[in-house]
């Protein structure tokens, strides 16, 4: 869910924020997103390398890195 991936953040990143809900989306916001990677895998023979638990882990390893600051896991 996006409220596990903001408290993974957050923990990666010793955070202390709140996590802020929006009660109101725009209309043709979806309510639930689940991505179907079907296709890519049939036409592309593609799947992702990365699991993304680990995915996060880089992309705030690369956001603390493009800062000049040190990220420690």
């Amino acid at each position: 869910t996006i409220l596990e991936l903001a408290e993974k953040i957050k923990q990666l990143t010793g955070s202390t924020s709140d996590v802020e809900y929006v009660e109101e989306m725009p209309e043709d916001d979806p309510r639930q997103r689940c991505p179907d990677i079907s296709r890519a895998k049939q036409k592309l023979g593609w799947e992702p390398k990365v699991k993304f638990k680990d995915l996060i882990n880089l992309m705030v390893e690369e956001e603390y890195k493009s800062r000049g600051l040190e990220f420690k896991k």
